[in-house]
């Protein structure tokens, strides 16, 4: 059942936040600029009309939102909460509040309650909030990685991954089995602690063979003593590890975690990091204003040319048009237009164009590089360095979370840059007066 809002209306014993936080705050003002009323006629679709109320929706919005705003975690968020007035405030709170808000899991119950389609409202909300200044006819386009939070992965962590949970599934269904090799499995681990050596080379060869076929032994054993509804509840589970079990070193579309089947291997070219294991992540940003209109994940390792369609479809689904011209590197070379939308990538040049049009070719396309520093502060400030949430869908929604906090904070900056830059110059002017005062005269300045 849907959530009331607190009544703003009420009269209060004692002064309300409104009256005791400083208004100049830039959260503050975000508070107030918000249009909090389209969350609650959007989200409403998503509550039934019977059952015990549930929290507030602008409350679990804007958990939401604080939490990538400023890179917290689901608890983290939340501690906060009681302890700053303006999170309690920006939430939608009149008094300050001394408990907390809601469980941390109901974060997790809220963001598959409302799926990819609210979080994209939001994101939204976050661009409508800029007014005309997202409305550019240039965006620039380009991709990076959002690894998940998983272990780098080798064969010796899946195999001995894969025994662990057989073992853990037969005393779940109280079987028993021929051996566990679990002490076999601590020795076979600890051959391969100096495979690197070489007079512990082959030893190290020979333990991972056999972790790989003890593995296989343990499903196949499985397979044969578990009853036939214990096999329909542990059917996908055992696919995957027999699918595992099959996989070699040169095969396409291969399994990197048991936990997340569906992580790809990503290779960027980086000298620091060769491989990263994720998804891919379409960016679109504003030319000139460097607003992200377009944050999307991808289910597959795409070309970087073969993703616009997708990013383009989720602009248009964002700001009802097309963009008139989209700026890409050479990673997006191979097609110029996508329906009446150019595609602009770096050439060689062309000897018969004058020099001031190679000067806007070459303005165009330094501007271009732009969007880089915005990936950064994506990866370093909204979370989108590490994706901690499950799943395909997890993998979009914290993207586009990500972006909506990016844009959010934008507009924070802006607000506070006035007052910030006004003084600056009110402090530059006293010291220009004290200067003439006292400096020249007595040089003591």
């Amino acid at each position: 059942m849907i959530g009331n809002n607190v009544d703003k209306t009420q009269h209060k014993l004692f002064s309300t936040l409104d009256e005791l936080l400083n208004p100049k705050h830039p959260l503050f003002a975000l508070g107030n600029r918000i249009d909090w009323s389209e969350f609650d006629s959007c989200f409403k679709d998503y509550y039934s009309t019977k059952g015990r109320p549930a929290k507030p929706i602008r409350l679990m919005v804007s958990l939401l939102l604080l939490k990538q705003m400023y890179d917290l975690s689901d608890e983290g968020v939340v501690e906060q909460w009681v302890q700053n007035p303006y999170f309690q405030y920006f939430s939608g709170e009149n008094v300050f509040q001394w408990v907390f808000p809601c469980a941390p899991s109901d974060l997790v119950h809220f963001r598959k309650r409302i799926g990819e389609s609210g979080v994209q409202k939001i994101l939204k909300v976050s661009i409508d909030i800029h007014g005309n200044a997202a409305h550019e006819q240039t965006v620039i386009a380009d991709t990076t990685v959002q690894e998940k939070n998983i272990t780098f992965p080798t064969d010796i962590k899946l195999h001995s991954k894969i025994i662990n949970k057989c073992n853990e599934m037969a005393e779940k269904e109280h079987i028993i089995l021929r051996q566990s090799y679990k002490r076999t499995t601590k020795a076979l681990l600890l051959a391969q602690r100096f495979k690197t050596h070489p007079k512990t080379g082959q030893k190290a060869l020979r333990a991972q063979k056999k972790l790989r076929t003890i593995a296989g032994r343990l499903c196949r054993e499985l397979r044969r003593k578990l009853s036939q509804d214990s096999l329909l509840r542990y059917k996908n589970a055992l696919e995957l590890y027999e699918e595992v079990l099959k996989q070699k070193k040169t095969d396409n579309n291969k399994i990197y975690s048991l936990h997340e089947p569906d992580v790809y291997c990503i290779s960027k070219g980086k000298d620091h990091k060769k491989y990263e294991f994720g998804s891919k992540v379409s960016i679109l940003v504003t030319k000139d204003s460097g607003i992200i209109v377009g944050a999307l994940s991808l289910d597959t390792n795409l070309y970087d040319g073969h993703t616009l369609p997708q990013a383009l479809q989720q602009y248009e689904t964002l700001m009802n048009k097309r963009p008139g011209e989209v700026i890409a590197d050479r990673g997006y070379k191979g097609r110029k237009f996508i329906e009446q939308t150019i595609i602009s990538t770096p050439t060689n040049g062309c000897k018969s164009l004058s020099a001031n049009e190679k000067r806007k070719i070459r303005d165009k396309f330094r501007r271009r590089a732009s969007i880089e520093p915005v990936i950064g502060h994506l990866k370093s400030d909204t979370k989108l360095k590490r994706n901690y949430l499950k799943g395909l869908q997890g993998d979009k929604i914290n993207a586009m979370l990500a972006a909506a906090a990016f844009n959010f904070r934008k507009w924070m900056r802006k607000f506070f840059a006035p007052l910030k830059n006004l003084f600056q110059y009110l402090k530059r002017s006293v010291y220009i007066r004290v200067y003439f005062k006292y400096g020249c005269l007595n040089n003591t300045f």
